[in-house]
């Protein structure tokens, strides 16, 4: 059985007697379930055994889930994760496409950062699958699909259940779920949560997360219709970004802060409708749509005294968002011999009107004056068409996409009435091969073309150039199943971009710069031994340069070059134990690699006991207590008794040992 051209995003196989019963969960997946055979995206089909052996528990393991792809929040748990993948610093999402149901969560043009994807307005305990591949070879995913992108599809089913958990830090979290409906044919639930947490800083961050969702599904003989609504709001104080020499000079602890006035508060309200319609002639048209209100309130002092001595130099970002979209999608078959042959087509767009999108000059969240001010519209009309060939073991899946974007930005700060526009097109070409000399073999080699768009207000200030960079990679890969309780695989990748986003220190933004390329190689393992053990582990490695710099002074700032993700997991009818460790090893803090971002590893373990509706369980963060740096920085900065601007390491310490126990009912 081959994969459809483009993995369904929202699960659309009919199965409406996937009736949950009162207590029941997620069904249990294994390997012996996943067949290597003509997939696209094979490792897809392993992240559901991994979803489903360790459930994420929290925001931030939900991209996790991702093999070789690590986060680092650095902003008091409401900001966006950092992110790091295929040698890249992403930043908060600038090389990586994430969705929800379909529903894009980067945000173009966005006050703190091009690509910024906030994904704590999704509740870990409602995620049903992940889709993700790396590279930027799927004709459904567009802007910002270089690095990879990352899908997740909400369950169409939920238990009645309540819980409570609470932990070390004053960290309490509250969630319920009601089935509201749950027929053969209909389904309808309600699930929320409420987070609260000071954190482990000397400035407690009084962190605050609401998150409410409501998702109803009505399937006929012949179709399937999703109504999901959303919101979330979070607000939180955060310690920021401490120089090093702050901290060797003893001015302030390990966990301290020189401005805990940084924070800020955030809200996402979602309207999302998904349709699938299987036609009587064997086709299948998938719909969705969008609506989506949020606004953003950050305050950050990167730089400290470097250009305000008198006042410092806090920054506020601000904006208000109206995001709308959709997309159509019509796919069917043809036999060609005695093969199936695929294709599908779609066409879609999307829209983003910002509102006073602005940045501020500030003390202790106070506005002193204004760097910049204005509203920005942003629009992507894009069509796709593909094509699926089975030559015997053989899968030939060409494929071309076509973006058109129209950018506009009004200036509010200028003396007079400035408001500009450019608009550009952009075609990407891609090509998978797929080769199965056995069955239990895949051989693949994907090409292809991508881009990622830059931010309305670079693009229209410079009258329309580097709007849509090109990016252009490949992969050569292997998927192998020895055994039946056994997966082995590992790519090599290339990737070379136009134009790259590099950190600048004494800026504290990201801006765009000269072309790079980067090389490297993916291998990992999952294993079922004994009868309840599973381990998986996934390494990378990854080589990142700019071209246009001397060597030596080439390297990209924050690049990861070694990761390795292990686990091992415990699990029978009652128990479930799992402890994994992640590594970052050291990485480039600036061009010349004369400042390192140091690696580290951590250890974390979760255990739980399930006993007739009741489930009791434990989890441990940095389990040895690692003294650790999650985000670091090679920044100029000014702090009190320094005689002159310095670059150094600036950096926010990462969670030491931390203790979480929860409890939860089903009902």
């Amino acid at each position: 059985m081959a994969l459809a051209i483009s993995v369904p995003y929202n699960g659309f196989a009919h199965n409406p007697n996937a009736r949950l019963a009162k207590n029941d969960t997620l069904p249990q997946v294994s390997l012996g379930d996943v067949d290597v055979v003509a997939r696209v995206n094979h490792l897809s089909e392993v992240s559901k055994v991994d979803l489903a052996v360790n459930p994420v528990k929290s925001s931030q393991e939900v991209l996790r889930t991702v093999p070789g792809l690590f986060i680092a929040q650095h902003a008091g748990g409401g900001k966006a994760e950092q992110m790091f993948l295929r040698g890249f610093d992403l930043d908060h999402g600038t090389d990586i496409n994430i969705s929800v149901d379909g529903m894009p969560v980067n945000m173009v043009s966005h006050a703190h950062g091009q690509g910024y994807a906030d994904l704590h307005f999704l509740q870990p305990e409602v995620i049903e699958n992940v889709d993700f591949d790396k590279g930027l070879y799927n004709m459904t995913k567009g802007d910002m699909a270089t690095a990879g992108y990352v899908a997740f599809k909400t369950r169409d089913r939920m238990p009645n259940e309540a819980a409570v958990e609470i932990g070390m830090h004053d960290y309490q979290r509250y969630r319920a779920s009601l089935s509201l409906i749950n027929r053969r044919d209909e389904s309808f639930y309600f699930s929320g949560a409420f987070l609260s947490d000071n954190g482990f800083f000397d400035s407690p961050q009084h962190f605050k997360r609401l998150n409410a969702m409501a998702k109803y599904t009505k399937w006929t003989d012949a179709s399937r219709f999703n109504i999901i609504a959303s919101h979330f709001n979070s607000s939180w104080n955060a310690s920021g970004q401490i120089p090093e020499r702050a901290v060797d000079k003893g001015m302030i602890g390990w966990f301290g802060s020189l401005d805990a006035s940084e924070g800020g508060s955030t809200s996402r309200t979602n309207l999302q409708f998904i349709h699938r319609l299987d036609l009587s002639d064997g086709g299948q048209l998938n719909s969705d749509f969008y609506l989506s209100y949020y606004t953003f309130d950050l305050f950050s002092d990167f730089t400290f005294q470097l250009n305000d001595p008198e006042h410092w130099d806090e920054i506020n970002q601000r904006e208000k968002r109206v995001i709308a979209g959709g997309h159509t999608e019509y796919d069917n078959h043809f036999h060609v011999g005695g093969e199936t042959w695929k294709w599908a087509a779609g066409a879609g767009f999307r829209y983003d009107h910002v509102m006073d999108i602005a940045l501020y000059h500030a003390e202790q969240r106070h506005r002193l004056g204004t760097y910049a001010l204005g509203d920005i519209d942003e629009s992507d009309l894009f069509g796709y068409a593909g094509i699926e060939m089975n030559v015997g073991r053989w899968m030939f899946n060409p494929s071309v996409r076509v973006d058109w974007f129209h950018f506009n930005y009004a200036d509010k700060t200028a003396e007079k009435y400035d408001d500009r526009g450019c608009a550009q097109a952009f075609v990407s070409p891609k090509l998978n091969i797929i080769y199965n000399p056995s069955d239990n073999v895949q051989l693949y080699l994907k090409g292809g073309r991508g881009f990622h768009s830059n931010d309305a207000r670079v693009v229209v200030v410079r009258d329309g150039k580097n709007v849509l960079p090109q990016a252009l990679g490949a992969d050569f890969g292997i998927h192998w199943k020895p055994r039946k309780n056994l997966m082995l695989n590992a790519a090599a990748w290339y990737l070379h971009m136009n134009q790259e986003f590099v950190y600048v220190g004494d800026e504290a933004v990201v801006e765009p710069s000269g072309k790079s390329r980067r090389f490297g190689f993916d291998a990992g393992l999952r294993w079922e031994f004994l009868k309840y053990f599973y381990l998986q582990a996934d390494y990378t490695y990854s080589n990142a340069r700019m071209t246009g710099e001397p060597k030596g002074e080439d390297y990209i700032p924050l690049a990861p070059e070694h990761t390795l993700l292990a686990g091992l997991t415990f699990r029978n009818r009652h128990v479930t134990a799992s402890i994994h460790t992640r590594w970052l090893g050291n990485r480039p803090a600036n061009e010349d690699w004369s400042l390192t971002a140091k690696g580290y590893c951590v250890t974390d373990i979760n255990a739980s006991y399930t006993w007739r509706k009741f489930t009791f369980g434990i989890a441990i963060e940095n389990l040895f207590n690692t003294k650790w740096r999650e985000a670091q920085f090679a920044t100029e900065t000014r702090i009190p008794g320094d005689s002159e601007p310095l670059t150094d390491i600036c950096f926010t310490p990462g969670t030491p040992f931390s203790l979480r126990g929860f409890v939860s009912f089903k009902f």
